[in-house]
């Protein structure tokens, strides 16, 4: 688990080292499926308030660089070459995306297929839905059942 203070420094020591600290900021959002952020209109780096109470030290140094690259390599950079040079040249070494957990313990919508594997949504299926584990095309007999639970955050 990040302390959110030391989270802060560092955000804000790679935003002086690397970026101009007259027009980029730091902060936290309430983002509960991303990692983070970032915004070039605001010109502000966010880290998800939530997860980084559930990641460990490495894992946010390693979202604060993949955010610092997109900002040094623009906005039309998406996760192509350029932000890929700048990534690397921080240090970064993940994916282009946080392959790692999302806040599930957060997630309002628990489903469970017949085999007990369980998922976790944000929003309400709207469809019927099939277990990925169980088979690669939608099959009926391995149905997700949902259920709302309570949420406490």
């Amino acid at each position: 688990m990040a302390d959110l203070d030391r989270v802060r420094v560092w955000a804000d020591a790679l935003i002086r080292m690397h970026l101009d600290p007259e027009r980029w900021s730091f902060g936290f959002d309430r983002a509960r499926t991303r990692a983070g952020q970032c915004d070039y209109g605001r010109q502000r780096i966010t880290v998800s308030r939530h997860l980084a109470e559930r990641f460990d030290d490495d894992d946010i140094h390693q979202v604060l660089l993949h955010e610092v690259a997109h900002a040094i390599a623009g906005p039309r950079a998406g996760h192509g070459a350029a932000w890929k040079r700048a990534a690397r040249e921080l240090g970064y070494v993940g994916s282009r995306l946080h392959d790692g957990p999302i806040a599930e313990d957060l997630a309002p919508w628990v489903g469970i297929c017949p085999n007990g594997h369980v998922h976790y949504r944000y929003r309400r299926p709207q469809r019927a839905l099939s277990c990925a584990r169980c088979s690669r095309r939608f099959d009926p007999r391995f149905g997700i059942t949902w259920q709302r639970r309570a949420q406490s955050a």
